[in-house]
C-alpha cells in the first residue's frame, strides 16, 4: 500500500463529503445553491419539504458512506474491506463517466452548441457545469486512482503483505 494510495482516497473521501455535506445541509432546510441543482429541487423543498427533507438526508446518508468506506477499508478500520473495495471499481468509474459527461454536456449546453427543446434552467446548468458534475467527476478520479495505487499484486494463498485490513490468502481488491 502507498502513501500516494492513501492520499488519493483520502481525497476522494473529502470530494465525496462535500456532496454529502451540501445533500445533508439541503435536507435540513437550507437552500444556498440549491437553484444550481434545478428549479424542480427548490419547488420540491418549497412544496414537500419533509419528502425532500427525507430523500436529502438518505442520499447524504449513501454519499457519505461511499466516500468513507473505501478508505476506511484501505485502512483497515472497515469490515468486509473486500466488499467496500469491490463496489468502490464499478463506482469510481460510474462518478468518473456521469460526472464526465453531464460536465461536458452542460458546458456544451451552456455554449450554444446543444440547444435544449424548450429551453433550460440556465442556474442548474451553470450549478452542473461548473460545481456538482465536476466535483462527481473529480470524487471518481481520485477514488479510482487511490484503488489502483493501493491494490494489493502477487500475493500468493496463504502469505500476507501486512497491509492493514489485509487477510492471509485474499486481495483485498
Amino acid at each position: 500500500m502507498t502513501v500516494v494510495g492513501h492520499r488519493l482516497l483520502l481525497a476522494a473521501a473529502l470530494a465525496g463529503l462535500v456532496h454529502a455535506g451540501f445533500s445533508l445541509y439541503w435536507a435540513l432546510g437550507g437552500g444556498w445553491l440549491l437553484d444550481t441543482v434545478g428549479a424542480w429541487a427548490v419547488d420540491l423543498q418549497r412544496t414537500e419539504p419533509l419528502a425532500a427533507g427525507a430523500a436529502l438526508t438518505a442520499v447524504a446518508l449513501a454519499k457519505a458512506a461511499g466516500a468513507v468506506l473505501p478508505w476506511l477499508a484501505t485502512r483497515g478500520r472497515a469490515p468486509w474491506p473486500r466488499l467496500w473495495r469491490g463496489l468502490a471499481w464499478p463506482g469510481s468509474v460510474v462518478l468518473v463517466l456521469y460526472g464526465g459527461l453531464n460536465t461536458v454536456v452542460s458546458c456544451l449546453v451552456l455554449a450554444g452548441a446543444i440547444r435544449p427543446d424548450g429551453g433550460y434552467d440556465r442556474a442548474a446548468m451553470v450549478g452542473h457545469a461548473f460545481l456538482w458534475d465536476p466535483l462527481f467527476l473529480v470524487w471518481g478520479a481520485l477514488l479510482l486512482a487511490g484503488l489502483v495505487t493501493t491494490r494489493t499484486r502477487g500475493r500468493t494463498r496463504g502469505r500476507t503483505s501486512g497491509a492493514p485490513g489485509s487477510e492471509a490468502g485474499t486481495d483485498p481488491s
